[in-house]
């Protein structure tokens, strides 16, 4: 049995976010792979961005500052996948770098929303121009604005900060002589560069395995990679489809190309989709690493060359980002959202709280009283109502509220919203008095409750309703209120998933 210590040194606070990038762990694997060898995984996830692209983000835009390249509050462009995407526009908020990122539209939904939620701007491309589109785009974007570049396929300071510190972790970790194997997968080429020089000159016996997708093997191929007069590669010959996004662009990167003819690569091992995809699911239900694509088809490469290995290998594979921006992609196709029949059998192994057996009835209460309310509370909400074309009582922290909201922001219905547990609420009980009185005046205790042109329209089911039989078009002209009618034909979809499954 494995025994784990837990050794807690006193950390000091960090003067920003991006002192926390870097330094990521490297980790045993107890049950995953062969016997006779030692596997480890360096787990890039503990970047504060959740990947391996948080080093290239920072490198790259401090380069930029030191030589004078980047400016003060200039644009930062570049073509992304996504993590560098993400990487950048976490240094970009912390530096105060306004971001517009290009990315094709087949990259999972989540890294969108990730870099926006961030604050960058995400401008898509599309997917049949693959990845030399969206790298055209962003060198279109900054010759026309004046935007810096950050040209991570190709910017010497990707690499330098792979050997600055991604190496020197390796190396530093397995006693200064590095390990026996480190394989790693390629995208920009940059940890390839970086890492590989580095094991080349202080760790030789150290052998370096590039995995590629089995399918699209544009390094093994021996094609060259065609660049144009100003070096910007074209659509290679060998590429197809893949699964591991991140991994392996249709193009060979310049620093990839700049690793292989330095002679860094031992070897190449191909890694079908499959394999990635359970290699992944893997880790997490054996190891408890949560990992993505890329970092799945890197570990099954590790597994198929620990087999043949030398006993006592000591084997490091990267594992180059998290899996929670795959929520949307085939990597959870068989994780479900409802109970499976064993999870449903233990919830019948005990009698409460059960979806198949009825609630038992409650026991009979006495009538409850009238509902009342203070006259002036009852007053405030009338004023409210006449004052204001749409008007929507709600809570916070509701998502029914929540719901009706997004439903009248997306048709572009101005609204006026009384949230009745908001902090300046809580005041002599104010919500809790004008809730009192919104149940009279509504007849129903629920919250939202929703007011058009004066009139009481109901709850959140009472106004997606609306929408559907059309009485809420017809109130909302009645009102003079503008909408965007497209936005509603499916009022129910801007539930959650849970509350209404699609």
């Amino acid at each position: 049995m494995h025994s784990t210590t837990i050794s807690r040194e006193i950390a000091q606070p960090k003067a920003s976010i991006l002192d926390t990038i870097g330094d990521t762990p490297i980790i045993r694997i107890n049950r995953l792979g062969p016997d006779h060898v030692d596997l480890f995984v360096k787990v890039e996830a503990f970047n504060p961005g959740g990947s391996i692209k948080d080093r290239f983000a920072l490198a790259a835009i401090e380069a930029a500052e030191a030589s004078g390249e980047l400016k003060p509050g200039q644009t930062i462009v570049e073509a992304t996948s996504g993590n560098t995407g993400i990487g950048l526009a976490l240094v970009c908020a912390a530096k105060g770098y306004p971001l517009v990122v290009t990315m094709a539209e087949s990259f999972s939904v989540e890294r969108r929303k990730l870099m926006r939620f961030l604050g960058a701007k995400v401008v898509l491309t599309p997917a049949a121009q693959k990845g030399t589109g969206m790298l055209a785009k962003a060198e279109e974007l900054a010759r026309e604005h004046g935007w810096f570049l950050a040209r991570q396929f190709e910017n010497e300071a990707n690499a330098d900060m792979h050997s600055r510190t991604t190496a020197r972790e390796i190396v530093d970790a397995f006693g200064g002589t590095g390990p026996d194997i480190w394989v790693s997968g390629f995208g920009t080429g940059g940890t390839l560069k970086g890492v590989s020089r580095v094991l080349r000159a202080e760790c030789p016996h150290t052998r370096i395995i590039v995995a590629e997708p089995d399918n699209v093997p544009m390094l093994q191929s021996g094609i060259a990679q065609v660049r144009d007069a100003e070096g910007r590669p074209a659509s290679h010959p060998s590429f197809r489809p893949h699964l591991m996004q991140g991994w392996s662009p249709d193009f060979i990167a310049k620093l990839a190309e700049d690793a292989v003819m330095a002679g860094a690569v031992d070897q190449y091992q191909p890694v079908s989709g499959n394999a990635a995809l359970q290699a992944a699911r893997d880790l997490a239900a054996k190891e408890g690493i949560f990992c993505g694509i890329s970092s799945g088809a890197t570990f099954a490469a590790a597994l198929q060359v620990a087999e043949t290995a030398p006993a006592g290998s000591k084997i490091l594979a990267m594992l180059p980002d998290t899996g929670e921006r795959y929520m949307t992609t085939v990597l959870f196709d068989e994780v479900g959202e409802d109970m499976s029949e064993e999870e449903l059998e233990i919830s019948r192994s005990t009698p409460g709280a059960r979806f198949d057996v009825a609630a038992p009835a409650p026991a009979p209460a006495a009538a409850a009283p009238a509902p009342s309310c203070k006259p002036e509370a009852a007053a405030m909400v009338d004023d409210i109502v006449a004052e204001h074309p749409v008007v929507m009582f709600v809570l916070e922290w509701c998502e029914f509220s929540w719901s009706v909201r997004k439903l009248f922001a997306a048709a572009g219905i101005p609204y006026h919203a009384v949230e009745l547990d908001a902090a300046v609420m809580q005041k002599d009980n104010l919500g809790g008095e004008l809730r009192a009185a919104l149940g009279v005046k509504a007849g129903a205790p629920t919250i939202p409750q929703i007011f058009v042109g004066g009139e009481h329209v109901g709850g959140a089911t009472d106004t997606f309703d609306g929408f559907k039989d059309g009485s809420m078009t017809e109130r909302l002209a009645a009102a003079g209120v503008p909408f965007d009618a497209s936005k509603t034909t499916d009022p129910y979809g801007y539930l959650p998933s849970w509350m209404y499954p699609r």
